[in-house]
């Protein structure tokens, strides 16, 4: 437990740190250099995405090595999945590239996470 509080102040102090230092938080549409009509909060937005995207994978994935629907619940990925495609309609709504590629990424994946499971759900009971 010392270990686990040490590395969480080892991670937060510098985070603070950084944030504290910020004078301006708020962005800044500039060009991005590498392409010139992609802004810089695209940018930002794209590498934000990323993670929220692919927070179900690690289940999708450990359920695909197992063959097997224990411990997964599908109506988590269904619902999530669900109010993604309403991110994708707000997103084409405000023209948002980060939000729709994200967003229909996610809901792929979260589909993909619930036909498997009831694919590996059937395959269970016919056991």
């Amino acid at each position: 437990m010392d270990r686990f509080n040490r590395t969480s102040l080892a991670i937060f102090l510098p985070c603070m740190m950084v944030l504290s230092g910020c004078q301006d938080l708020t962005p800044r549409d500039r060009p991005s250099l590498l392409d010139p009509h992609i802004q810089r909060s695209e940018v930002l937005g794209l590498v934000a995405g990323f993670g929220t995207t692919f927070a179900a994978l690690p289940d999708l994935i450990a359920m695909l090595r197992r063959r097997s629907t224990a411990g997964m619940n599908p109506r988590m990925a269904a619902i999530m999945g669900l109010f993604q495609i309403l991110w994708v309609f707000y997103g084409l709504l405000i023209a948002s590239r980060p939000v729709i590629v994200w967003n229909v990424i996610a809901v792929l994946v979260n589909f993909v996470s619930v036909g498997a499971y009831f694919y590996f759900a059937s395959k269970e009971k016919g056991r």
